[in-house]
C-alpha cells in the first residue's frame, strides 16, 4: 500500500497538473515532489526538447502482427520488453525482415545511444541503455524509445538522469493503469531534465559510453568463447546447428530403452545426433568433470525478508539473466549455506516451460561481483571438480545453441519441465587441448571482468550526478 508523506500531503491545484488523475500513483509516488525539488535545480528542461528523431525523438511503435523467422538471411533480431534488460543477446527472437524494413517498422530499429523504457506490463517504467552491439536490432512497440538531439545533449548524461532515482521517480510516477500497467512517450515529454556546465555532462556521458562498450565487449568476448570451444575441439560445424532447419522428430524408434525414461523427447533425432558429434572427438562425462565438485540444484530454503544492509540480493531464473539483478533482499542468516555460489559456477535454470524464448536451460555465469548474490533453489549448479577442466571452459560449451538443444532435449515434468537427473550427467563434454581450454576459459573472464567494470563505470556516473542535483537543489 502507498501512503502519502504527510510533510508532503497532496494540493489540490496537484489535480490540474495531471489531468484530473484520480488514481493515487502519481501523488503518493513521489514523482510531483521530485519535480519541486527539481525546480529548485538553477537550469531545467522538459525531455521532448531535448529528443530528436521519428515523433519528436519520444515514440513507442505501432501494434502489428508479429511473423517470426529462423533463417537469420530473411529476419532480423527483436528485442521485447524483457530482453531490453538482458545481458547476452545471442538468443532474440528474429522478426521477418520485410516487415521489419517496411516503411511502418523501419523507425523500430534501435539506435546506439537511444534511451529505452518499458512501457507496459509488470516490468513498466524499466530503462536499459542501447549499446553498440544493439544497431541492427529493431524494438518492441512495449518500449518507449527516447533519441536524444546530440547537438543538445549527451546520450550517456540523458540516461544517466533517467536511469537514476530522480528519473526511476518521475518515470514510475507516469504509469497508469490497475492489471496492466502502461505509460506513453506523451507522459514523460514533459520530465524535467536538469542541465549542468557542459564539462560535467561530458564526463557523465562518457562513463556511460565507455560502459555500454564494456558490455558489448563482453558480449563480443562469449559468441568468440563459444566458437573458439567448437573450433579447437573440431567440431566446427555445432557453431551452425540450425536446428529449426532440420526435420522434426516425428515418427522415430528407439531400440532399447531401459528404466532411466521413456519419455519421447529423451530420444529424440536431433538431440542424439548432437550427442554422436560431442562424443566422437575426446571428451569427459558432465558426471565425471562434477564428481570432484557439484552437480545439483540449490537446497530449498525459507525465504527471510531483511534489508539491504544486513541481508543478500536474492537472484531468481529470470533476473538472473539481467544486466543487474533486482531481487528481494534476504537474510543470510538464516538460510543455508548453499544459497551462495563458488567462483565459476555455472547455473542452469532448471525449471520452467518448453517455450523457444523461456530462460529454461540457459546458463549463466557466476563470478566476480555476482559471487556476493545469493541464488535460488530452481538453478542447476555446476561447478568442476577438476582443475584442468575449470567452469569458464564448460560455459563456453553451455551457452551455445548446441547444448540448449541437448538439456532441452532432457526435459523431464509435467507443467514445469526440470532436467533429468540422470541423463544431465551423461551429457559428453569435449575436451579441447590444454592450451586451447586455457584460452579459452581465459576469454570467459575477461568477458566477465569488463561486465563487472561497466557496473562500476554506470554506478560512478550516477554518483556523479546525483551529488551535482543535490548541490544544485540545495
Amino acid at each position: 500500500m502507498k501512503v502519502t508523506d504527510l510533510a508532503n500531503p497532496v494540493m489540490s491545484g496537484w489535480f490540474a497538473a495531471q489531468g484530473l488523475r484520480l488514481d493515487a500513483s502519481p501523488y503518493v509516488s513521489g514523482a510531483l515532489a521530485m519535480k519541486e525539488m527539481l525546480k529548485r535545480v538553477p537550469r531545467t528542461e522538459p525531455l521532448a526538447s531535448l529528443t530528436d528523431g521519428h515523433n519528436g525523438g519520444l515514440f513507442s511503435g505501432p501494434l502489428f502482427k508479429r511473423v517470426y523467422l529462423t533463417d537469420p538471411e530473411h529476419s532480423v533480431p527483436f528485442l521485447g520488453t524483457k530482453d531490453m534488460m538482458t545481458a547476452d543477446l545471442t538468443g532474440l527472437p528474429r522478426l521477418k525482415k520485410s516487415d521489419a524494413e517496411s516503411s511502418a517498422l523501419s523507425y523500430l530499429e534501435l539506435k546506439p545511444g537511444m534511451t529505452l523504457i518499458s512501457r507496459s506490463g509488470f516490468n513498466a517504467g524499466r530503462r536499459s541503455y542501447a549499446r553498440p552491439d544493439m544497431e541492427g536490432i529493431w524494438g518492441s512497440e512495449d518500449i518507449v524509445k527516447v533519441e536524444p538531439n546530440q547537438k543538445k545533449i549527451k546520450p550517456g548524461y540523458l540516461y544517466a538522469f533517467l536511469l537514476s532515482k530522480f528519473g526511476e521517480v518521475l518515470v514510475r510516477g507516469s504509469v497508469y493503469g490497475s492489471a496492466v500497467k502502461h505509460i506513453e512517450p506523451h507522459h514523460i515529454a514533459g520530465l524535467p531534465v536538469p542541465r549542468f556546465d557542459a564539462k560535467l555532462e561530458e564526463r557523465i556521458h562518457k562513463l556511460i559510453e565507455k560502459s555500454a562498450e564494456l558490455r558489448a565487449q563482453c558480449q563480443k568476448d562469449l559468441v568468440a568463447a563459444t566458437k573458439d570451444f567448437f573450433d579447437s575441439n573440431g567440431l566446427s560445424e555445432l557453431n551452425e546447428v540450425g536446428w529449426h532447419q532440420q526435420d522434426r522428430d516425428l515418427g522415430f524408434v528407439v531400440e532399447s530403452v531401459g528404466t532411466t525414461s521413456i519419455r519421447a523427447l529423451n530420444f529424440a533425432p536431433r538431440a542424439r545426433r548432437l550427442l554422436e558429434q560431442l562424443g566422437s572427438v575426446p571428451a569427459k562425462s558432465l558426471g565425471t568433470i562434477c564428481s570432484g565438485g557439484y552437480l545439483d540444484s540449490g537446497v530449498r530454503f525459507k525465504r527471510v525478508d531483511s534489508d539491504s544492509e544486513h541481508g543478500a540480493q536474492l537472484v531468481g531464473q529470470r533476473q538472473g539473466f539481467w544486466l543487474r539483478p533486482e531481487g528481494r533482499w534476504i537474510s543470510a542468516a538464516h538460510a543455508p549455506r548453499g544459497i551462495f555460489a563458488e567462483d565459476e559456477t555455472v547455473m542452469i535454470a532448471a525449471q520452467g516451460t518448453l517455450g523457444e524464448n523461456e530462460v529454461f536451460c540457459r546458463p549463466l555465469f557466476v563470478t566476480g561481483k555476482w559471487l556476493d548474490y545469493a541464488y535460488t533453489q530452481h538453478f542447476l549448479r555446476v561447478v568442476s571438480g577438476d582443475p584442468e577442466i575449470p567452469g569458464a571452459y564448460l560455459f563456453a560449451f553451455f551457452r551455445s545453441e548446441a547444448a540448449f538443444r541437448i538439456l532441452r532435449s532432457l526435459s523431464v515434468g509435467g507443467k514445469q519441465q526440470d532436467i533429468h537427473e540422470a541423463l544431465r550427467a551423461e551429457i559428453p563434454i569435449p575436451l579441447a587441448p590444454p592450451a586451447d581450454r586455457a584460452r579459452i576459459a581465459a576469454t570467459v573472464r575477461y568477458a566477465y571482468n569488463c561486465r563487472d567494470r561497466a557496473d562500476v563505470l554506470e554506478d560512478k556516473a550516477l554518483a556523479l550526478l546525483t551529488a551535482a542535483i543535490e548541490e544544485a537543489a540545495g
